[in-house]
């Protein structure tokens, strides 16, 4: 059994959110003050966690909130980026640029709902959740990968305590810890990733995590955030259990969790 964590944090306001215009992937506006802001207090808030890989969408607001969050952190500052198109915000074709308004009157006109209603030259959320399904499962190779290549270089090696780091702000206690406690027997983590992405392909990402591969939840998460899109900078935490030959088995220890924005809410109202 091989067992990583998967940190997904939404990228940080910009202008455009703010103001309620789809951005997609054709509109490459940058974090606004705000978002710099709130990518800074996720750093913060994240600055012990020991990442062993960080992964952001290729788009600027995107990059501009990995960069803002491990610039705070103690271990990762220099850790290498990998930019990866298929974690892009989902493709909203004639509809970006324009109002979330447009969006909701097109698909009125089409007697569609906006969530499932696709734009002239958009993506179907089939399509997104197809991405983001091949990027999970690149991810779970490379790590399983990575994981037999130190096992077979430095058998019985020490833990390095990811789950350590982790356990200091995320509620492991309750949702996880007890796996991976050393008188369990079950195996430590072998990775710990940092994704940066957007909020619809988030949810898409999430439902398949839900839907698809049976994701449990913790117990306090009510039924309205599993289909919300996260907050801008909100972050969520899955512990991901797979072996070779069948699938991934996620545990949602936190969603969308936003407890570093308070400080940036109190220093916008000051």
């Amino acid at each position: 059994m091989t067992r990583f964590a998967l940190t997904v944090v939404r990228h940080g306001e910009t202008r455009l959110n703010k103001e309620k215009v789809l951005q997609g992937q054709g509109i490459d506006e940058p974090l606004s003050e705000t978002g710099f802001k709130q990518a800074a207090a996720a750093g913060r808030f994240m600055s012990k966690v020991r990442f062993t890989h960080a992964f952001s969408s290729d788009l600027t607001r995107a990059k501009q909130t990995m960069h803002g969050i491990l610039k705070h952190n103690l271990f990762c500052k220099d850790m290498t980026v990998q930019y990866d198109s298929r974690l892009r915000e989902r493709k909203y074709g004639a509809a970006e640029g324009k109002p979330l308004s447009d969006l909701r009157n097109m698909a009125k006109e089409a007697g569609e709902e906006c969530p499932f209603f696709t734009p002239p030259g958009g993506e179907t959320l089939d399509q997104v959740e197809m991405r983001g399904k091949q990027f999970f499962e690149f991810l779970c190779q490379l790590i399983l990968k990575e994981a037999d290549q130190k096992q077979q270089f430095s058998p019985g090696a020490p833990s390095n305590n990811l789950e350590t780091s982790l356990a200091e702000i995320f509620p492991l206690e309750t949702n996880y810890s007890s796996e991976v406690n050393s008188d369990s027997g079950a195996p430590g983590l072998v990775a710990s990733v940092l994704v940066v992405s957007h909020g619809a392909y988030m949810r898409s990402l999430f439902g398949y995590f839900l839907t698809d591969l049976k994701c449990s939840l913790p117990a306090s998460l009510r039924k309205f955030e599993l289909s919300s899109v996260s907050p801008n900078t909100g972050i969520s935490l899955f512990i991901i259990s797979f072996e070779k030959g069948k699938e991934p088995t996620p545990k949602c220890v936190c969603m969308n969790l936003q407890d570093h924005l308070n400080e940036v809410t109190k220093t916008l109202s000051v």
